[in-house]
This record gives structure tokens, sequence and C-alpha cells, in this order.
């Protein structure tokens, strides 16, 4: 685990991959962008914890194959004990296997290793934006999927009027608080709705619901 020091108008990052050389060339390909800097690197699951409690990354980005584990299960436990880390997975398993799974345990965005530098940088500048990243492909394998059988998309159509509205700010990237200024409502009132959506989509919770609201706001875009 290594540290360096980082201007403060930079975006902090933490890479998480067992490869040195991955952790080299990320450090590398960051380091040039004006806004942008890996400022920690882990190896595994135990050393990448351990950043996130003691110094809150702005941003983790996280292979599936770590020294000590599975990269998911990491996803897992940044999303229980640090959920204001937003989470990319850059990984070399398929994306059409894994992207869904990593957004349901609590990722912001997939990107397959063999993906452009140019890639790289939009997905975290994306995602810094409070969106959620995944490529037009998988976007839409992943729709398709939750449109089969016209389950979801009826369940959507069943949505009151304000908890349409909810839904579609959701998927535009904004959280609780944002979503209660904009509408002129208390938080509580939005968490209230969220909740009722989340019955109404039988979703399990805020993230696989923050997976579907940016998927349909995308489709319908």
């Amino acid at each position: 685990m290594e540290s360096v020091p980082v201007e403060a108008s930079r975006l902090r990052i933490l890479v998480v991959d067992d490869h040195p050389i991955v952790l080299e060339g990320m450090s590398q390909l960051l380091g040039r962008e004006p806004d942008l800097r890996v400022e920690w690197t882990a190896r595994s699951i135990a050393e990448a914890m351990a950043v996130c409690r003691q110094q809150a990354p702005d941003l983790a980005i996280v292979d599936l194959s770590l020294a000590d584990g599975s990269g998911m299960e990491l996803i897992h436990q940044m999303h229980a004990h640090c959920p204001e880390v937003p989470i990319l997975v850059m990984s070399m398993h398929d994306e059409a296997l894994y992207a869904d799974r990593a957004l349901r345990a609590g990722a912001q965005g997939y990107l397959m290793k063999q993906t452009t530098p140019k890639c790289i940088i939009s997905a975290i500048k994306q995602i810094r934006a409070g969106e959620i990243y995944l490529s037009e492909k998988i976007k839409a394998t992943i729709l398709d999927r939750a449109m089969a059988g016209g389950g979801v998309a009826g369940a959507i159509s069943r949505l009151s009027d304000h908890e349409l509205e909810i839904f579609h700010l959701i998927g535009s990237g904004l959280k609780k608080a944002e979503i209660a200024a904009r509408l002129k409502r208390s938080v509580n009132t939005v968490e209230a709705h969220r909740s009722n959506i989340k019955k109404k989509l039988k979703v399990a919770n805020g993230a696989e619901l923050t997976r579907l609201a940016f998927l349909y706001a995308q489709d319908s875009s």
C-alpha cells in the first residue's frame, strides 16, 4: 500500500489490482490529467479497505481478481462500510457476465481492461458527476434483460406521477438531498417515495434502483 502527496484540486484515486504493471500504468495514465491522480494503490481487499476507512478516496478503480479474494467481495465491503466512495470496475472478466452483478453489488461503472485510455478518463469523469458508466453494448443488453417479459416495464408504468418523476431524477444521477431540493420536498418524503418505488419494481436495494433508473433514463434520452 503506497501513498503519494496530492494537490487538493485533483481527484484522489485508489487503484486496486494485484498486478504491479497495471498499478504503474494507471498511475502514469491518470497522472497526465490535470484533475486526476492515483494517490493510493492496493493489491488486496485488506489493503483497499484500510485505505477506504482511513483516507476516504474520491474514487476507487477495482479489479475483480485480487491477491486475497474476489473484487466483487471488495465492492460489497466498500458499499457497506464506505458508501461515499464511488467504484469503477476495470477487469478482464466479460462485461456481459459481470457488469450487472458489479452494479448490483454497489459499483458505479464497469470497464473492460482492453478499453482505450480515452474511455477510462471518460468513465471516471462520468462517475465523478454522479452518473453510472457502462458501454453502449452492455447498457442495451442489461436493459433487454430488464424488459424481458414486460415485468419491469409494467411496474414502471404503475408508478405514481411523483414516483416516476423521482425515478427519472435518480436515473439522472441526483442524490436524495438533491432531489428534495429540486422538487422542494423534504428528504424524508423523497425517501418514502424511493421505498415505494423499490417495492413496486421489486428491487432489493438502492444500488439496484439506481442501476435500473439509469438504464431507463438512457433508453428514453
